[in-house]
């Protein structure tokens, strides 16, 4: 079965520190970029940083950058989001997603999307709440 699995969601207050899992299973990440999204309350949900899965390549929104750090194992299995000095505006529910890297002749095409319709597969989301 394809699946994205999310973990490591929780209380937090700010100012401190949670690193969220992204577990796949049925998939290879190598071709794949990885993105963590984040719907906040009341909000839409908004991609925040993606990492290709081939070359280890980053980017962040900036909401979250320099404080955010996406990565992924050397198993090619995991991503994770290490989050630090978190904010009550962090608060939100957070999500992973998965989409194909290459093109129709299966070459690798390297390009950052975060639009939500072109993700191809989710996980069901991690609640992260921020105290004051």
């Amino acid at each position: 079965e394809v699946r994205l699995v999310e973990s490591g969601g929780g209380l937090v207050q700010a100012g401190g520190s949670l690193k969220l899992s992204c577990a796949a299973s049925g998939f290879t990440l190598g071709d794949y970029t990885i993105a963590w999204f984040r719907q906040r309350p009341g909000e839409e949900r908004k991609g925040i940083a993606i990492i290709d899965g081939t070359d280890g390549a980053t980017e962040y929104k900036d909401p979250v950058k320099g404080r955010f750090i996406i990565s992924i194992d050397g198993a090619k299995t995991t991503v994770f989001l290490q989050m630090n000095s978190l904010k009550p505006e962090d608060t939100a529910v957070y999500y992973c997603a998965a989409r194909w890297l290459m093109d129709s002749s299966s070459h690798y095409y390297p390009h950052f999307d975060l639009k939500e319709e072109s993700q191809l597969y989710w996980g069901q989301g991690t609640q992260v709440t921020v105290s004051s």
